[in-house]
């Protein structure tokens, strides 16, 4: 009994993806093709290492064992072609990348598409609903969260600190009962996210602006809680690197009233080292340390910087 490597990539982009179709896109077939390879190494192992289901592909405890044994070899042809080429090889194949909303849309957005220029053969998904993807599902090759999986075969490594305050608009603090200290906030109407649509912890953070407070408004995005905040419907509790590209917006009691969160890449150990991968990683850590000053809102608390306190005082 053999088998080839040609045959453990088709084993490979099928684990990693979960779907035939997806698997088929990254090995530019079809997912006939893709069925016959997996059901031929099934035949020639004479085990099953997949389990099919309406949603797709799931690995069995066998396939879970192929895995290790597929990636040494994996990792061991892209070491060949890149000494074939005399120097590295440009990672090709397909990568799923999840990350919260925000990171997602108000800051990697307009960055990944340069990845993608600079490693043509590279096909990168980008998932910014994170709470319809699982790791352990093996639904995103790499995620970008707000907490590290609580167990599992996974490396975890913080790439970013970022601060929300609160914001209104000038118009909207102009007009309302003036804010002196962080008490004066229950006087207020506050925009946040539907309490029991929170999916993550992270998000879950307006016991820590004062305790009791909840949210008049409730939207499950940040990008409609940043369109009420604009609209002046009340105070939004936002990060610093999405409310900073709207002039409008005024930080309340920024020195008082500030939280911290990280933003936490996870990656499985078995794929941690892949060409594909790793490209990836390095890009997401270069691009959050360029950006870290933004992140941590720096700007709010250099000289001269405008702290208001309350809404007349902020004119």
């Amino acid at each position: 009994m053999s088998y080839s490597w040609d045959d453990l990539q088709y084993f490979l982009a099928v684990a990693r993806t979960g779907q035939l179709s997806a698997a088929a896109r990254l090995l530019r077939t079809n997912h006939v093709t893709v069925s016959r390879r997996i059901d031929r190494l099934e035949r020639e192992l004479g085990v099953r290492l997949f389990e099919r289901s309406p949603r797709g592909y799931m690995l069995t405890a066998l396939g879970e064992r192929l895995i290790e044994h597929a990636e040494t070899i994996e990792r061991g042809a892209g070491r060949l072609s890149e000494l074939a080429a005399d120097g590295p090889a440009s990672p090709r194949g397909l990568v799923r990348l999840s990350t919260p909303e925000g990171f997602g849309n108000f800051f990697l957005a307009e960055r990944l598409p340069e990845l993608a220029r600079r490693h043509p053969g590279l096909a990168v998904e980008f998932v910014t609903i994170q709470q319809i993807v699982s790791l352990s599902r093996r639904e995103a090759d790499v995620s970008v969260s707000l907490h590290t999986p609580r167990s599992g075969p996974y490396r975890n490594e913080r790439i970013a600190r970022y601060r929300l305050f609160v914001y209104a608009t000038k118009s909207y603090l102009d007009a309302a009962p003036a804010i002196r200290e962080r008490a004066d906030l229950a006087g207020h109407p506050v925009i946040g996210y539907i309490e029991d649509m929170i999916f993550t912890p992270g998000l879950d953070y307006l016991r820590e602006v004062l305790p009791g407070l909840r949210a008049a408004y409730q939207c499950s995005s940040i990008q409609a809680q940043l369109s009420a905040t604009l609209q002046g419907f009340g105070l939004g509790i936002l990060p610093y690197f999405i409310a900073a590209h709207h002039p409008g917006l005024v930080p309340v009691l920024p020195r008082a009233v500030q939280i911290e969160r990280d933003y936490w890449m996870t990656v499985h150990d078995d794929l941690a080292g892949a060409p594909r991968i790793r490209v990836l990683t390095d890009f997401l850590r270069a691009s959050t340390e360029a950006f870290a000053p933004a992140f941590g809102g720096e700007a709010l608390f250099e000289p001269g910087a405008s702290h208001p306190v309350t809404g007349s005082e902020a004119g």
